[in-house]
């Protein structure tokens, strides 16, 4: 399988294209990567392809805020212009300006 480049970024905040939840990216993966079960959970009639990008979300809906695995053709850019009222953000992003987040500088040796 060849790897496509991913349409949207670290920190960018999208929504899912069927499901009522939007999130902020915090991890992409360039094909499928979670496991087997997880794939299988999936309903097959909405079952994405394996062969594009995955992204890793602090996602949110009204009544919950959870971390989410979705596939890029399930997923839309967020225009509302709102954060994420994900309470691991902080963590990941050290702000927010201008619909997008950005990430916390890393200590490396």
């Amino acid at each position: 399988m060849d790897a496509r480049l991913a349409k949207f970024g670290i920190g960018q905040v999208v929504r899912h294209r069927l499901f009522p939840f939007r999130g902020v990216i915090f991890d992409v993966d360039p094909t499928f990567a979670n496991t087997e079960e997880y794939w299988l959970r999936i309903p097959e009639n909405v079952r994405p392809h394996k062969d594009q990008p995955f992204y890793h979300l602090l996602a949110e809906n009204d009544r919950e805020t959870y971390t989410a695995y979705v596939s890029e053709q399930n997923l839309l850019p967020d225009d509302s212009g709102e954060p994420v009222a994900h309470p691991h953000a902080s963590l990941i992003f050290d702000g927010f300006q201008n619909g997008q987040y950005h990430l916390r500088p890393r200590v490396t040796h």
